[in-house]
């Protein structure tokens, strides 16, 4: 089967290597050019795209992705280790205060991958590269869809600013945002229902390098979120030796615009304690990156139980985005890359079928992933905007003796070892977010937890005027 995918970035890639190994004859379609660069840190120097700003931001491997790393591109996992990415065993993410660090069977499932992004993506591209299976195109920008008319349409290429490409199959990974949407309108097929929520934050952040010989504050790869009453921070470890530090305010607070500038940038995290010690062992590898109008995206290319297309299917970005703090992208990308070459293969000569089963995909492992952010994200964006703005504070959640949230998890978590895994489970997308939010154990154990340590740890909250004063 001759596949186009449109866009070669990490979901478009993954899908490539799955399916040329799957024996299908394999065409990357990709706007820019990204061609391997020689080595690691040129990667990571060529890595700003303005097309796809997050690739500069904070990454983690989750469990799920490192998961399917392992089993689906054995190769690709050894490579990511010898190019320096570290694997962080789920002991070095408990806090001090967790009552109970014994390893219990299935932590190993739990690990965790610490990287740039760029990293990831240079070892994926070179793994591309050299697949016999797959064409790799540069420079071409995909303008929209061959199809041929009916209910539904059934697609049959790409018009690019190249000329027309023919395909059996078009997968567009192109990212969010994708036009495809449009593209469907103008082959006369029904709209996929996009919905969309906001996630409420903006990100500024910056790589760092550890300075040799320095004694560090905690573990090089930990990654720590610390949440407070008007923005978040956080700390990245990632390979070789760099650490990514991250401040995400509220995009609706124009105070933190000036954080693009490096001396307010690290103003500000000083007022952080459990940030600022690591500011004297690292020494700045870029400028100060900034991304905002970050959302939670859902699409799904069957509605009410029809195709709007036949010969289509999208991956990663362009079916899902959810709140990048929770790392959920690559897992995403590698998912539905795997849900996608199995479909193609159960049902080879059978489209609608195709189209099926990457639905039930997105029903069961990636809709409620959606769902489930897009709660949390309305509830602390309530929390900020009252905090900072004075807006009427949120109702506070409904207790239930059989069901916890993400607050409640959150906090007990702190404490609990069942908490505290059932939180790196959902994280790592390796249960869907109600199964744990009602899983008994879990249930039992955050309940218990809440009622011995109400509000949790509280984090030092920087005082106003010293926020402000680092502000300006």
């Amino acid at each position: 089967m001759h596949i186009a995918i449109v866009g070669g970035s990490a979901a478009g890639s993954f899908a490539a290597l799955l399916l040329a190994r799957a024996g299908h004859d394999v065409l990357i379609l990709e706007r820019d050019d990204l061609e391997p660069a020689p080595d690691v840190e040129s990667a990571a120097a060529m890595a700003f795209r303005p097309t796809a700003p997050q690739l500069v931001q904070p990454h983690i491997v989750m469990a799920k992705c490192r998961e399917l790393l392992c089993e689906r591109l054995p190769d690709v996992y050894e490579d990511l280790l010898a190019a320096g990415v570290a694997e962080t065993p789920l002991a070095i993410q408990m806090p001090s205060t967790l009552a109970d660090t014994t390893a219990r069977p299935g932590d190993e499932r739990l690990t965790t991958l610490a990287t740039r992004r760029s990293t990831v993506d240079w070892v994926v591209q070179r793994a591309v590269a050299r697949e016999p299976g797959v064409t790799l195109r540069y420079g071409v920008r995909a303008s929209g869809l061959l199809a041929e008319s009916g209910e539904p349409p059934r697609v049959t290429g790409v018009r690019t600013d190249q000329g027309e490409v023919d395909a059996d199959l078009v997968i567009d990974a192109s990212g969010r945002r994708s036009s495809i949407d449009h593209w469907l309108e103008e082959i006369d097929a029904r709209p996929a229902q996009p919905a969309r929520a906001d996630c409420g934050i903006a990100y500024f952040s910056r790589h760092y390098r550890l300075r040799p010989g320095s004694v560090l504050p905690g573990p090089a790869t930990r990654r720590i979120i610390v949440l407070f009453d008007e923005f978040a921070a956080g700390i990245w470890g990632c390979d070789n030796g760099v650490m990514h530090l991250a401040i995400f305010p509220q995009g609706a607070d124009h105070r933190f615009r000036t954080l693009i500038r490096p001396g307010i940038f690290e103003a500000v995290l000083r007022t952080v304690p459990t940030l600022a010690p690591w500011l004297a062992v690292v020494d700045p590898l870029t400028d100060v990156r900034a991304m905002g109008a970050m959302q939670n995206s859902l699409r799904r290319l069957v509605v009410d139980g029809r195709p709007v297309a036949l010969g289509l299917h999208a991956l990663g970005d362009a079916v899902c985005t959810t709140n990048p703090t929770f790392g959920r992208g690559l897992s995403l990308a590698l998912w539905g890359a795997v849900a996608l070459t199995e479909a193609v293969t159960e049902h080879a000569h059978d489209q609608t079928e195709q189209a099926m089963a990457m639905d039930r995909h997105v029903a069961m492992h990636i809709a409620p992933f959606y769902e489930d952010q897009a709660v949390i994200d309305a509830a602390l964006t309530a929390m900020f905007h009252h905090a900072i703005f004075g807006e009427p504070a949120p109702a506070a959640p409904a207790v239930s003796p059989d069901r916890v949230g993400m607050n409640e998890l959150r906090t007990a978590a702190q404490f609990d070892p069942t908490a505290f895994r059932a939180l790196w489970t959902h994280a790592g997308m390796l249960r869907v977010p109600e199964e744990i939010y009602t899983d008994a154990a879990v249930v039992t154990a955050t309940h218990e937890a809440l009622r011995r340590h109400a509000s949790g740890p509280t984090p030092a909250q920087p005082k106003r005027d010293e926020l402000l004063a680092a502000l300006r």
